[in-house]
């Protein structure tokens, strides 16, 4: 939470410095917009019971679009479409031998965003995503040897799909949207209209730079 409240207070000073050289900065906040945006998750996973869980964090790629539908000046919804890449990096030791083990979880992330407007620069956005998991890449190597592993899922196995929560701040400068978001899973779906809290969650940071269009 640290890291993300660090990236922030970066992205804020930059953005009131161009703000503060830029006297056409115009006010979007009841606009209807569209845009595209790209960036990092920095993700690893925790255990939802409690226990000693070591694992390190990783880098993976974010790219999708996005749709802000203001309601009144102050508040909007913002629904968008995401690919997104999570997982962990683990190391440790078998019959005295170090290995080292990644996984990589390529995801397609819905989340429907509230959106708290106090600025015409800056948005508190915060809600629930549905995020589908399309692909697991697992690679695990020694000093002798390396196996990877992939799976693909089918859309029609609802048994990947995860109920998670997202929540960050958008700072808007003209036509670019600077993104820093923090979220984590909170049940998936079992299949047969059941949920479950999975023992072992997603949690990560994301941070996207983006370009938007916007209505007359």
């Amino acid at each position: 939470m640290n890291k993300l409240i660090l990236i922030a207070a970066a992205m804020v000073s930059i953005t009131l410095n161009s703000y503060g050289q830029d006297n056409n900065v115009t006010d979007f906040r009841n606009k209807v917009t569209f845009g595209l945006k790209a960036g990092l998750n920095y993700s690893n996973v925790y255990d939802s019971q409690g226990e000693e869980f070591q694992a390190d964090s990783k880098f993976g790629l974010a790219a999708g679009v996005a749709l802000a539908i203001p309601i009144g000046k102050y508040l909007g919804i913002q629904p968008e479409v995401l690919l997104s890449q999570k997982g962990f990096k683990g190391k440790g030791k078998i019959l005295g031998s170090n290995y080292k083990f990644t996984r990589t979880t390529d995801y397609l992330d819905v989340p429907v965003l509230f959106l708290f407007k106090p600025s015409e620069f800056i948005s508190i956005v915060a809600g629930p995503q549905y995020s589908f998991l399309v692909r697991q890449t697992d690679v695990f190597a020694n000093a002798t040897t390396s196996i990877e592993q992939e799976k693909e899922f089918e859309n029609d196995n609802i048994r990947k799909n995860t109920f998670c929560f997202t929540g960050g701040i958008d700072i808007n400068l003209k036509h670019i949207v600077l993104g820093v978001r923090a979220g984590w899973d909170i049940q998936n779906n079992n299949g047969d209209g059941t949920s479950s809290t999975p023992r072992y969650k997603n949690v990560w940071y994301q941070g996207t730079i983006g370009y938007r269009f916007y209505s007359k």
